[in-house]
């Protein structure tokens, strides 16, 4: 790999089917040049082995936050575990992965219920949110600019990027950045290349979300972090740019946002 070094903002390693070879997933990610992992974390009781799993590889960081398909999982005492978690560890780095999802359930009031406090749990702690957004961007783009207005609304990223390329303007307009993942080397994913190409090369982030959505010639198997390398190849071509150029852009816009650096292990 060179002197490529890669983020991958965001995957998911806790679930079975990477329990077999962990380390061979982690060791691949790093021949690949990945030299940070951003573990995104679904619901609340997956915390604990995402602090056991932050002290067993040195390049992975996670989030704490309740994802919108388990919103009927939110309690009255959910946004203080939240809280608790992200300050008492070091390498949480961001709130979520939270959000809207209407494609998948409709249940919008026990959605909004659970994103709204996230939302606000994340300005308090001056922490970025990772927002999961489905079929939802003008009820999305909506609650972020109220919170824009009153000042309140926190940094953070559109993850795995759906939308179009209007959509994105108004996320970006609101201080956001964009995250393309596999999706975007999917041949017919024509919205998703025109975004990828207009994009700000300061606004644009790069992940997996494995073991979800592997990248072309992955597709059918399990993703995994070592494929981010294929998620940028993809946009420098969209880009008409060099795998370097994507990769140091990508990696100096999650530093900036998530502030790795700043973290320093308990």
């Amino acid at each position: 790999m060179g002197d490529i070094e890669l983020i991958d903002s965001h995957c998911h390693l806790i679930f079975e089917n990477f329990e077999e070879d962990l380390e061979e997933v982690v060791s691949r990610s790093r021949e690949k040049g990945v030299k940070k992992l951003l573990h995104a974390c679904c619901e609340l009781s997956e915390i604990p082995k995402l602090k056991k799993i932050s002290r067993k590889f040195e390049e992975l960081y996670y989030s704490v936050g309740l994802h919108p398909l388990e919103a009927n999982k939110w309690e009255c005492n959910s946004k203080s575990i939240l809280e608790n978690a992200a300050l008492g560890d070091s390498r949480v780095v961001a709130i979520g992965e939270l959000g809207l999802d209407f494609f998948k359930n409709d249940n919008k009031t026990k959605q909004l219920d659970a994103l709204v406090p996230q939302m606000h749990l994340a300005f308090e702690l001056d922490l970025p949110v990772i927002i999961h957004c489905r079929e939802a961007a003008n009820e999305m783009i909506k609650i972020c600019s109220d919170l824009s207005k009153q000042s309140k609304c926190p940094r953070g990223v559109l993850h795995c990027w759906t939308g179009t390329p209007d959509e994105m303007k108004q996320f970006l307009d609101l201080g956001f950045y964009i995250s393309f993942s596999g999706i975007v080397t999917f041949p017919k994913a024509y919205e998703i290349h025109e975004c990828a190409k207009i994009v700000p090369s300061d606004r644009y982030l790069i992940e997996t979300d494995a073991p979800f959505l592997a990248p072309v010639p992955y597709r059918g198997k399990r993703n995994e972090p070592a494929f981010v390398e294929t998620v940028a190849k993809s946009l420098a071509n969209l880009r008409s740019s060099e795998l370097k150029n994507i990769a140091e852009e990508s990696s100096a816009n999650a530093e900036d946002l998530f502030k790795f650096d700043l973290i320093k292990c308990p």
